[in-house]
């Protein structure tokens, strides 16, 4: 082993802490000086079942899991459904110790809780310890915790007996601890924390392992986000002031942080019967003079079809949030997976309008939801941010300043009652709300209440004034003002400072990696891992869905001999877009494909580029699938 990451896993059951507990941790080892980022592995249970976070330390910036993990914790699952090895989902108690074992790399470190798991019940275990050098320490965490206070600090004491082994400076642990708990519960996990850690240094030879923590420094301060919480935050700086919802995996995350948060600022949010009524809440707002969003996750988003279509005829801004998960139906609504590309894209009635974003980083979630808002409100259009669990619940350290950027309350193309009086109106009084000919595509709209600014706001297609309307003429206009709208945001989005798609690697490389969302880190570490073994290779990661930025991935493409499109779905969707959107290249993409609910590790895309691209074989995993190019 080598000292120049740290990969820590702690496994147990939902309910039993593990999420609380690795995010202290982690939290610790950023205040220490590490970059850290983590992953989160959890059934769709509320109590039971395997659970484990892997949380990756390095002096280094990283970007993505791993491969592989370098020191195990496992303490069971406390909620295990049945202890019965012939039970029909197996002997769940163990599991977190049994299903740990295949990814934990040569000479690694597992210390389990010997007061509920007894490793002899895993066939080979010892075998298998001795194969692989590692280090096993087995250690009544649960006794330890009860005879200092309760059980649940067993994952107190696991940390402390890790601190030990891995040559952790007990300091930041109990810093973050006595910031983060109340004194009745400090005191006791402080005592087995430190209880843990010394009985390890007494009793075991701590140099015995080779896995310890790298020591690092920060320039400046750091933060610990998700690409939830960077969704959410965007929102708010941005001025969004609604929010109507309804639970459902991955998206509660930023729907809880902004019902948090909100009444801080006189925000309103609103949890209702159903997603259909939550998009048509937000519409209202939206409609009402409030910067609003509404959001949820496979499902939940498709029963959204119509107000979002409500949005698009009305001209009503408004941000959208979709959470991908596994699918279709329910599928595994705790695991990651890109397959609702086409659903977002596409789903409403007839020619529909909308701005798509799909961020890759946690940097450009904040960003991008806040553009998101702002192309919202400017075009008068909807715009949805496009994640998925990955994105969505890890956790990275990231610079505290990226974050400090100036709010932005503006409504966009809104005009004052003093300009409503220079403005168009029929003879009847009614705002010309919906004018054929403005500059690209955008009718200036006026809020309810202001004098002048009265208009009908219909889902039917309608006349300047907003009167139901089927005339050839009046469709035609207006249908093409809606769509011109899309033309304008494109030029927008090229003419920016900053373009929102992501290259990386060496410029004059001969083969390019292709990818959206959340894969572009795991990507951008693959690229650095071939380039080290001596092939010439460079990525894009794209964000813009919807326009789709034509010109910037079309150079791109046409700079390299092949392209190997990365993504987490079973049929090549955003490949689909690209040749869709391009019209040719057809014969330089193919594609790389994972959708077994884990993301991908580095080792999953270079294993892959290399079988496939530079020897032209098979792939030596089932883990992906492999599509070669099929022409345009």
């Amino acid at each position: 082993m080598t000292d120049n990451e740290f990969i820590w896993r702690i496994a147990g059951g939902s309910g039993d802490g593990i999420a609380s507990t690795s995010q202290n941790f982690a939290k610790a080892l950023m205040r220490s000086g590490l970059d850290v980022f983590t992953h989160r592995h959890y059934p769709s249970r509320i109590r039971g079942g395997h659970t484990y976070t892997e949380v990756r330390a390095a002096a280094e910036p990283v970007k993505s899991r791993g491969d592989g993990y370098n020191f195990l914790l496992a303490l069971g699952d406390s909620f295990a459904r049945n202890p019965q090895e012939d039970a029909y989902y197996g002997n769940e108690e163990i599991k977190p110790l049994s299903e740990n074992l295949d990814e934990l790399r040569e000479g690694g470190v597992i210390v389990y809780d010997s007061g509920l798991l007894d490793a002899s019940e895993i066939e080979d275990f010892d075998a298998r310890v001795e194969e692989n050098n590692w280090h096993v320490y087995d250690i009544d965490l649960r006794n330890m915790a009860r005879d200092v206070g309760r059980e649940v600090m067993r994952n107190t004491a696991g940390v402390g007996v890790t601190c030990a082994l891995a040559g952790i400076d007990l300091h930041w642990i109990e810093e973050l601890m006595s910031d983060a708990m109340p004194e009745k519960i400090l005191e006791p996990n402080l005592e087995i924390l430190n209880k843990a850690h010394d009985m390890v240094v007494e009793e075991y030879d701590v140099d015995a392992n080779d896995v310890t923590v790298p020591e690092g420094s920060h320039d400046e301060e750091q933060v610990l986000m998700s690409g939830s919480d960077a969704i959410a935050y965007g929102s708010l700086d941005e001025g969004c002031r609604f929010i109507a919802g309804y639970p459902m995996t991955p998206w509660t995350e930023v729907f809880t942080i902004m019902c948090q948060n909100l009444p801080e600022v006189g925000g309103i949010s609103e949890q209702v019967e159903d997603e259909i009524a939550a998009a048509a809440l937000a519409v209202g707002a939206s409609h009402a003079g409030a910067k609003a969003m509404s959001g949820s996750s496979g499902g939940g988003f498709a029963l959204m079809s119509e107000p979002l279509g409500l949005a698009e005829m009305t001209e009503t801004p408004v941000v959208l949030i979709e959470a991908m998960r596994a699918g279709p139906s329910t599928g595994m609504p705790t695991k990651p997976e890109q397959a609702d590309l086409e659903h977002v894209l596409y789903t409403s009635q007839g020619d529909s309008q909308r701005v798509v974003f799909a961020p890759g980083t946690v940097e450009e979630a904040y960003t991008q939801t806040r553009r998101a808002f702002q192309i919202a409100y400017e075009y008068q259009i909807p715009a949805i941010v496009l994640y998925d669990q990955k994105l969505g619940g890890e956790l990275v350290s990231l610079p505290a300043s990226h974050f400090d950027e100036e709010p932005n309350p503006s409504l966009g193309s809104t005009l004052t009652e003093a300009e409503l009086e220079e403005a168009p109106h029929d003879d009847s009084g009614k705002y010309s709300r919906f004018q054929h000919d403005v500059e690209d595509g955008v009718s200036p709209r006026s809020i309810p209440g202001q004098k002048g600014g009265r208009f009908l706001a219909t889902g039917n297609e309608h006349t300047p004034e907003g009167h139901i309307a089927e005339t050839t003429s009046n469709r035609v206009a207006q249908m093409d003002r809606r769509t011109e709208k899309l033309e304008a945001i494109s030029a927008d989005l090229a003419a920016q400072d900053e373009t929102h798609q992501t290259h990386y690697g060496p410029d004059e490389a001969t083969y390019g990696l292709m990818t959206f969302g959340s894969q572009q880190g795991t990507v951008e570490e693959a690229v650095d891992m071939l380039n080290e073994q001596g092939h010439s290779v460079k990525a894009l990661g794209v964000s813009d869905m919807a326009p789709y930025p034509v010109d910037e991935v079309s150079e791109f493409i046409e700079s390299v001999d092949e392209v190997l499109v990365v993504e987490m779905n079973a049929s090549a969707q955003f490949r689909g877009l690209t040749q869709k959107e391009l019209g040719k290249y057809g014969e330089k993409l193919s594609s790389l494909l994972k959708y077994n609910g884990n993301p991908f590790e580095p080792l999953d895309i270079v294993e892959g580029f290399k079988s496939t691209i530079i020897e032209g074989g098979e792939l030596s995993s089932n883990k992906t699938k492999f599509v070669p190019a099929a022409g345009d």
